[in-house]
């Protein structure tokens, strides 16, 4: 392993340590109070801005270990598949913008103390080959989501690449979970293989006209 690999081995340790802590300090405590029926209740609290709380609950998910996936079935579950799949896709997309622009722009001198200069290089060397599929794919994984966009943001990738590649993921996935929460979770298997599945034609799709 060369030092530019150590290097960026140890930010990525230290990003997801960041990532996952939470998870296991309040993980259980979350599960527990954002269940389906607890973040349904919670957001209909809110009254006609009940999809506003369900966006601030997926883009929580960056710093605490919300159940996003819960939560974009409650809101399949309140305004159907449709209206609650745009919803859950806006409010994951905000998520995912929100930690690269605060890591691109806040973070590369922390990033840059722990890595240095070769740890990061290396970094932007993978994301410029493989960014977008990583971001892409991400999205419908637990935790990864945070973490890759982070490491997108730091290793500089550029916003005409991770943009797309954030719809790519961003969107399928919110549409598949809501229209899990909307059936009643009847046929889950088919919207989470769907979730898989349309984000690698998407990306195809989306490389195709990038590269025109």
């Amino acid at each position: 392993m060369t030092r530019a690999s150590r290097s960026l081995s140890i930010l990525i340790f230290v990003v997801l340590t960041g990532v996952i802590a939470p998870f296991v300090i309040w993980g259980a405590h979350f599960d527990a109070a954002l269940s389906f029926e607890g973040a349904r209740k919670w957001m209909e609290s809110y009254g006609s801005w009940a999809w506003a709380a369900g966006i601030v609950l997926l883009i929580a998910d960056i710093v605490l270990p919300v159940p996003s996936t819960v939560v974009m079935s409650a809101l399949g579950w309140m305004y159907g598949w449709w209206v609650g799949g745009l919803i859950c896709a806006v409010g994951s997309m905000l998520s995912g913008i929100l930690a690269y622009a605060s890591c691109r722009w806040l973070g590369r001198g922390a990033a840059r103390w722990i890595a240095g200069e070769e740890g990061l290089r290396r970094g932007e060397e993978i994301f410029e080959m493989r960014g977008g599929w990583l971001v892409a794919l991400s999205r419908w994984m637990p935790v990864l989501p945070e973490a890759v966009a982070c490491f997108a943001g730091l290793s500089n990738m550029r916003w005409r690449v991770f943009l797309p590649a954030l719809a790519c993921g961003s969107v399928p996935t919110g549409f598949a979970f809501a229209a899990i929460g909307h059936v009643g979770k009847s046929e889950p298997g088919w919207a989470i293989a769907l979730s898989c599945i349309v984000p690698v034609l998407l990306w195809l799709g989306a490389v195709r006209l990038l590269r025109r």
